[in-house]
């Protein structure tokens, strides 16, 4: 599983990637992927760090658990492949986007287009089994993530960490909040968008950080 890491991220985890933890769920998942339909596929699995090298992140937008209804999870927070019918929660995020910046909303569910512009889309947990959310959480890759938003915490250069809902915002003691903006909301979850995640207009706040940085800013509308 490791091999399938892009070289500047294995460089910057090569600690963790040696861990024992590390090593028992490599062991799970491969175990999982013979038994089980897991999600995404072997090949997808790293590609938010393919789509976003290390010295290219500028955002971190951290997500919980890969999507489990066929076709959908790819290895990125909150995407899904392009022609796929957008889940409740991207459905939200497509809402504030156009509410934040204007039309049009999200054109595609693929949110590629984000993480080839710096933003890295990281869920804490990367594999998830097929109909069952949350069946991989607890073996061993929330210790692997958090190294990951540790090792971009400890960047040089300033990056904007994006955490929606209690799960995200409980990460922010990895932070050095000194150095780096943290925005914090509701998840967009239907479940809890209307409790703060609609209005707070994160894709202009993080644009605004950027260009105060002198930085380009995101195109949050650009197709997947």
């Amino acid at each position: 599983m490791r091999e399938k890491l892009p070289g500047g991220w294995s460089e910057v985890l090569k600690e963790a990637l040696e861990t024992p933890s590390f090593r028992k769920l490599e062991r799970f998942v491969e175990k999982e992927r013979q038994r089980y339909t897991v999600y995404p596929s072997e090949e997808e699995l790293f590609s938010a760090f393919r789509l976003t090298p290390f010295a290219r992140v500028r955002v971190l937008l951290l997500g919980q658990d890969p999507y489990h209804g066929p076709g959908q999870a790819h290895g990125l927070a909150f995407s899904v492949k392009p022609g796929v019918p957008l889940p409740p929660s991207l459905v939200n995020i497509s809402k504030e986007l156009r509410s934040d910046l204007g039309p049009p909303a999200l054109t595609s569910g693929s949110l590629v287009s984000w993480a080839e512009q710096g933003v890295l889309l990281l869920n804490a947990v990367l594999t998830v089994r097929e109909g069952e959310p949350n069946s991989h959480e607890g073996h061993g890759w929330e210790e692997f993530t958090d190294a990951v938003i540790r090792a971009v915490s400890a960047k040089p250069e300033p990056v904007v960490f994006l955490l929606w809902g209690n799960y995200a915002r409980k990460k922010r003691k990895l932070i050095d909040t000194q150095r780096h903006e943290v925005i914090e909301s509701p998840h967009p979850s239907p479940l809890s968008a209307s409790g703060g995640f609609f209005g707070s207009r994160p894709f202009s706040r993080i644009n605004d950080v950027l260009m105060l940085r002198g930085q380009a800013p995101i195109d949050w509308h650009q197709p997947g």
